[in-house]
């Protein structure tokens, strides 16, 4: 028998001699030594003798130092010599596999037998090395894979052999039979149930170490086998807690391994029908302290992927063993808690499915699902942001799995709700997908309008109440179950038997889905329409309850719109993205409101953020664009219809865009083209208009689009169809302006003379409504400067039409003086809004003349350019060199400078036609000269201004506009402008002349300089829009940098404010985009807001989130270190409490790094005075929190040494005021003690003087009176000598140093008497103390008869004390 084979440490311990009989290697062969030839026969011998001999042969000294030896060597062999020793042990060992199982039944019927125990041993010890040699083949040419592939690097480019050793399908073989070998009956080759400690030490340790190797699991085969592996030692044979060890081991260093572990765990649990391995895993995690996963960041994100792959994969074993897990919630590792709200999702999902079993049982897994929804929905106000957004992740899961209930479900859509306005961008997001997805999957129906499900609930409820006519009509939602409580077959609700619960939400998504839900897509049953019938009492209650679940549903959705509206002008992509989407969804299924708010996603196409851009580009293309021509035009022509200006702008970009790639194409175009000229029937003329707004967009970019209907477009846009749509003559003004040079020429000479005939008609005449004429006015005034080849001519006439209209050609000078004398009987006998409309016509005739005027300047340049650069080409001789004759005068023409001289010339004609407008260049005034000055003493007659406001909304208007074309008539009339802007009663008229002013701040920069202040001023105007143009004035002035930010921006700030919230996220944008420009101008400008909103009358909650925000803006850690320094100056000097709060809160919002708090150490002398004040202590401890977290060991001692300071100082200072404020009180009281005595000095006055100096007698009736005064100061005297620790001689010297006059006494029958002076300290001395105390009782008696005894007893008292 040979010797017994144990499982050494390594390969090279087989020949280190041992005393206990074991098998070792005696005599290894040095293959190295032996030549290629030899080695192949050496080989092929060993292969003989393995193949020919019996399967026991290996455990024979000979044969066992053999493969020894070429195992040692391994790495040496060739490929063949390699596959000849592989697959002979591989294929010995699969023999002896089924060799013990037929041993196992032979053993049974002879226990007891000498040669059968010997055949077992001799099966262990083969089974033994033939394992033991396979596991170390596979070590050996890992790790020579391992070196090969850093040499192959180097040399990459050479060819492999064409016959290499192929490993990798060997690997899998060696593996999957190593794990076969586990499975057969091994307590009968080893003697005792569990294998040899040995062996399995032997296996798990190296399998492990293969579990490292992460390209070696990227085999399936080799990973499947390893996993087999695994599960079996540690389930199979026991081998637990060694496993269990080594699995947190690696999973805790390896990411790569989670998967693998998780598999080889759900297997083990699969094949034996033995969770303990799973079980044991979760218990170690569990009694983990969570705060080791705080430091082991690596560590905890892999066991959390490791819990959440198992909970997918063993639901119900995980289930079992949650309360394991539950605790580390409560950890600060936020990874962990992301995987426990992850596997609590999973096991929501799959743990709880077909529950079978006891009452008792159904009812415990039901609570647990309840308890674990509990959870989730507590974890959505989790601290973390990752984990909050990870909650809302799992919901979204939940609710595509179908695994909410409808009790739960509108408490997880008012949760997503309120995540809306989460602070962090990622839940925001997360909460969008989940409503998204929970629109998709709402068990409520394809509609969900808020009319339609009351109606059809109001209906049901109906049906409910004749079915039910005894019982009272209730809310039937309080009868729907929760996932908490059912109802009994009593009918009460018992909470616990949650059995029930998954039946009725079941039952109700069935009764919804299959009843319901066809009738509300129909439109959900009209109110005279019957009510369909849908079985029982029980089963309408059902879907009552549903009906009022999908309406509550309906509204938290619509609810979210304004939320929604503020998302889409989030300063994040993700945020409008995802809000698109919703709003998409919702679109879809018909939530009120969201349709205009996808009207409000068009302003977003002007993003420069290409995703955003291309997000608003998809929407509109999926939810507008069809395939049918006639539906696409009718959603565009709609569109045009219902959108105001800046929607139009936006709408014009988007078909612009969509036209260039195709999106529009032809066909919809015609059937735009079919709309405008009524071939569709039932066509209205709002319809036809919004058509040709929509045309006009499209033809922006192809000018084509409009020459193939100019007829119609003359036709339709301004004849009888004009009269019934007003806007469509305005529209088809735009239309003719779009026109290209070639199609304007056509237009002139077919129906030129018609075309101007009907804009001058539109202009002049009064067909249009007020309201709709000054919209078309403008159009037409510039489809003539557009087309016309002279505009000026047609304008002329048009000015002179206008004003013989008004004054029916005379009366003009007689207004004129009438308005300078400031009466109004001649404009009483002028139609005012005929006066008006000549205004506005002779003004944008100025505007569109001085626009004319430049556009010719460009194209004389343009034209100059052109023939210059023609000129240059023409100057040089085929061969490239220029003739002497050409350089030479360009020689001189340079040196003349005779190019710069036109251009100079082109610049002076050009100013001198842009003054001619108004001014004139001589004593002679044109046309429109003539009405600047009438203009300005038409617009200084305040009373007439307010006797007619829409006068002075015209005549400002045309004011401003003369003021932004002539500068000279601009500085005649800047104060008059702003006096307007300040005092007009018309809130159109301020919002007008604020608009005005950014135009003549970048017209005229120069004259406007010194009316700063007063532009500021603006931004505290009353009114709304006033303010908002204002902000909107300013932005656009300091961002475009034609305006310096002046020591005024605090009025900008104070905006950041404002009670209306679209100012108030204007002044957001302004000062965001303003962060951006330079070295961020708002570091340079805080100091100074901070000082003048101290000084202003804010709420302290107003100044904070203003301070906040501008802070919020600072991202430099420089500037943060220097405003440090420049906010602790600021305490110096600073006696305002109120200033020392602010100050201090302005300083905790900073973020502050070492050099920050150092700073903040040194100017401990600045502040220490103010640390007397709790509130600004507390924003100290702020500070000092926070830079703990960031401190490392040296600053943060000193940040505590640091703290004790401000604690000492502030407790010093506390004590101090204390003290002071005694100090005070006794000072007050002491003052008060002098005034008594100087009261009852003035008393003895009185009584003993008859006659005042001045001559005025003293009333006898006060004589009495004035004694009991006097016998009443000296018993408060005697009082305080008895009671007070003050001395009488102190009293003296004080009284005695200064006369006191007499106080006046007023009462009823009594004169005014005025005391002389006396000396105090002579009445003392001659006053013993028990005549004052006799006296003090006489007076007390007196003095009852006017005076309450009570109040001069309460006088005393408060003296003593």
């Amino acid at each position: 028998m040979a010797p017994s084979f144990i499982f050494p440490p390594n390969l090279q311990a087989l020949e280190n001699e041992s005393h206990d009989g074991r098998l070792c290697a005696q005599n290894p062969i040095d293959i190295s030594s032996l030549r290629s030839s030899e080695l192949e026969e050496f080989v092929r011998g060993v292969s003989f003798d393995l193949s020919d001999k019996e399967l026991f042969c290996v455990e024979e000294q000979d044969v066992f130092d053999r493969v020894y030896s070429l195992i040692k060597g391994f790495s040496t062999l060739t490929p063949s010599c390699k596959l000849n020793l592989v697959e002979s042990l591989r294929s010995n060992l699969s023999v002896l596999l089924p060799n013990v199982d037929s041993l196992s039944r032979v053993s049974q019927d002879h226990a007891d037998d000498v040669p059968i125990l010997d055949r077992v041993a001799s099966h262990r010890n083969a089974f033994k090395i033939y394992t033991f040699f396979l596991l170390n083949i596979i070590l050996i040419e890992e790790s020579n894979i391992g070196v090969n592939k850093s040499k192959a690097t180097l040399s990459s480019r050479k060819k492999q052999p064409i016959h290499s050793w192929n490993w990798e399908p060997q690997r899998g073989r060696i593996l999957n039979l190593i794990a076969n070998s586990l499975e057969i009956n091994l307590p009968l080759l080893f003697g005792s149930s569990d294998p040899d400690e040995n062996y399995l030490s032997f296996i798990v340790k190296n399998v492990f170490s293969m579990f490292e190797n992460a390209i070696l699991l990227k085999d399936s085969e080799t990973k499947d086998a390893l996993c087999r592996i695994i599960g079996t030692c540690a389930t199979k044979y026991h081998y637990m807690a060694q496993s269990c060890a080594s699995i947190l081991h690696l999973m805790h260093k390896h990411d790569f391994v989670i998967t693998p572990m998780a598999d080889a765990v759900a297997s083990a649990e699969k094949k034996y029908a033995d969770g303990s391995l799973a079980s044991s895993l979760i218990r170690e995690i569990g009694r983990t302290n969570p705060k080791d996963y705080v430091k082991d960041t690596v560590g905890a994100e892999n066991i959390g992927r490791f819990l959440v792959e198992l909970a997918d994969r063993l639901p119900k074993l995980i289930s079992t063993n949650i309360g394991l897990l539950v605790p580390h919630f409560g950890g600060e590792s936020y990874k962990i808690r992301n995987a426990l709200v992850g596997v609590l999702g999973k096991l929501v999902m799959k743990a709880f499915k077909n529950v079978e079993g006891e009452v008792s049982s159904k009812s415990i897994q039901l609570r647990t699902k309840q308890a674990m929804l509990e959870i989730l929905l507590e974890r959505c106000r989790d601290v973390s942001a990752y984990t909050r957004s990870r909650v809302l992740q799992v919901w979204g899961e939940l609710c595509e799995e179908h695994s909410v209930s409808i009790g739960m479900w509108n408490e997880v859509a008012a949760v997503a709700a309120g995540r809306l306005e989460d602070k962090s961008a990622i839940v925001r997001k997360s909460a969008l997908n989940l409503l998204i997805m929970m629109l998709q999957h709402n068990p409520f129906g394809p509609q969900l309008r808020i009319a339609s499900f009351e109606a059809t609930l109001e209906q049901y409820k109906k049906k409910l109440n004749e079915l039910q006519p005894n019982l009272a009509s209730e809310s039937v939602l309080d009868g729907l179950p929760s996932d908490g409580d059912t109802c009994n077959g009593d009918g009460e609700v018992d909470s616990g038997n949650e059995e029930e619960v998954g039946q009725v939400a079941k039952g109700q998504q069935d009764s919804l889905t299959d009843s319901c839900l066809p009738h509300t897509a129909e439109g959900i049953v009209e109110n005279d329409s019957p009510v369909p019938d849908v079985g029982n009492l029980e089963q309408t209650r059902a879907l009552v309850a549903s009906l009022e679940a999908g309406l509550r549903f309906s509204k938290c959705v619509s609810a979210t719109m304004p939320t929604l509206v503020q998302l889409m002008a989030s300063s994040s992509a993700t945020d409008v993205e995802n809000t698109i989407l919703l709003l998409m969804r919702c679109k879809q299924f018909q939530v009120d409101g969201s349709e205009a708010c996808l009207r409000k996603m068009f302003p977003l196409v002007f993003s420069q953020d290409k995703s955003t851009y291309e997000a608003v580009e998809n929407a509109f293309v999926t939810i507008y664009i069809r395939k049918s021509s006639m539906e696409t035009a009718k959603n565009l022509l709609n569109l045009a219809i219902d959108s105001n200006i800046g929607d139009l702008a936006a709408l014009e970009f988007i078909v612009g865009a969509l036209v260039s790639k195709g999106d529009i194409s032809t066909s919809m175009i015609s059937a735009l083209w079919d709309f405008f000229c009524f071939n569709v029937s039932g066509t209205t003329a709002e319809q036809s208009r919004g058509a040709l707004s929509v045309l006009c967009m499209a033809a922006k970019l192809s000018h084509g689009i409009l020459v193939s209907h100019l007829q119609d477009i003359i036709d339709i846009g301004f004849g009888r169809w004009a009269k019934v749509e007003p806007l469509l003559a305005r529209t088809a003004c735009v239309a003719l302006q779009r026109l290209s040079e070639a199609d304007k020429k056509k237009l002139l000479s077919s129906n030129g003379t018609r075309i101007f005939g009907i804009l001058e008609s539109l202009i002049t005449s009064f067909w249009l409504p007020e309201n709709i004429w000054y919209a078309a006015a403008d159009k037409a005034i510039g489809a003539i400067y557009v087309i016309h080849p002279t505009p000026e001519t047609l304008a002329s006439d048009l000015v002179q039409k206008s004003l013989s209209s008004v004054f029916d050609c005379g009366g003009g000078d007689e207004l004129q003086n009438d308005i300078e004398n400031g009466g109004s009987s001649v404009l009483s006998t002028v139609q005012v809004t005929k006066l008006s409309r000549y205004l506005f016509i002779v003004s944008h005739v100025a505007m569109n003349q001085l626009t004319y005027i430049e556009s010719c300047v460009r194209r004389i340049q343009k034209q100059k350019a052109k023939k210059d650069k023609i000129d240059a080409e023409s100057q040089y001789v085929p061969n490239g060199m220029a003739s002497a004759d050409v350089v030479k005068e360009n020689g001189i023409n340079a040196e003349l400078g005779l190019a710069a001289s036109e251009d100079a010339i082109l610049d002076s004609l050009s100013e001198r036609a842009e003054k001619e407008i108004i001014s004139g260049g001589s004593a002679e005034k044109n046309l429109i000269g003539h009405c600047a000055p009438f203009l300005s003493k038409l617009c200084r007659n305040f009373s007439l201004m307010q006797k007619y406001p829409e006068l002075q909304a015209s005549g400002m208007l045309a004011l401003c506009r003369f003021m932004i074309i002539d500068g000279n008539f601009c500085e005649a009339n800047l104060q008059l402008l702003f006096t307007v802007v300040e005092n007009a009663p018309s809130e159109t008229v301020r919002s007008n002349c604020t608009i005005v002013l950014g135009d003549l701040a970048v017209r005229f920069p120069n004259l406007l300089e010194p009316w700063t202040e007063n532009m500021y001023a603006r931004l505290q105007d009353s009114s709304v829009s006033v303010r908002k143009n204002a902000v909107l004035v300013l932005s656009h002035l300091i961002l475009n940098d034609m305006m310096k930010v002046k020591g005024y921006i605090n009025e900008m700030a104070m905006r950041l404010e404002d009670e209306d919230e679209r100012i108030s996220n204007l002044a957001k944008l302004f000062f965001h985009e303003l962060s951006k420009k330079g070295s961020n101008p708002i570091y340079n400008l805080l100091p100074d807001i901070l000082g003048k909103l101290c000084n202003r009358n804010l709420k302290r909650e107003s100044f904070c989130n203003i301070m906040q925000f501008l802070i919020g803006s600072i991202k430099k850690d420089k500037q943060m270190e220097s405003l440090v320094e420049k906010l602790c100056n600021r305490f110096s000097g600073v006696t305002d409490v109120r200033q020392w709060e602010y100050v201090s809160y302005c300083l905790s919002q900073l973020a502050f790094t070492e050099k920050g708090m150092k700073k903040l150490m040194e100017s401990f002398k600045t502040y220490e005075h103010a640390l007397s004040e709790d509130s600004v202590m507390d924003h100290f401890k702020n500070i000092i929190s926070k830079s703990k977290k960031f401190a490392k060991p040296e600053l943060k001692s000193c940040i505590e040494e640091f703290e004790e300071k401000l604690n000492k100082f502030h407790v010093e200072r506390k004590e101090q005021e204390v003290t002071a404020r005694n100090a005070q009180v006794h000072q007050q009281k002491v003052g008060s003690l002098e005034s008594l005595m100087v009261d009852g000095s003035t008393a003895e006055e009185c009584q003993e003087a008859d006659v005042v100096e001045d001559g005025e007698v003293i009333d006898p009736s006060l004589k009495g009176m004035t004694q009991s005064l006097n016998d009443v100061s000296k018993s408060r005297t005697s009082k305080v000598e008895e009671y007070s620790d003050v001395s009488s001689e102190v009293i003296e010297s004080e009284q005695g140093e200064s006369e006191i006059q007499s106080a006046k006494v007023h009462l009823r029958g009594s004169s005014k008497s005025r005391g002389k002076k006396t000396n105090m300290k002579d009445q003392k001395r001659d006053t013993s103390t028990s005549m004052s105390t006799r006296r003090n009782l006489r007076s007390f008696q007196r003095y009852e008869n006017l005076y309450s005894f009570h109040v001069i007893v309460t006088c005393i008292e408060s003296i003593t004390e």
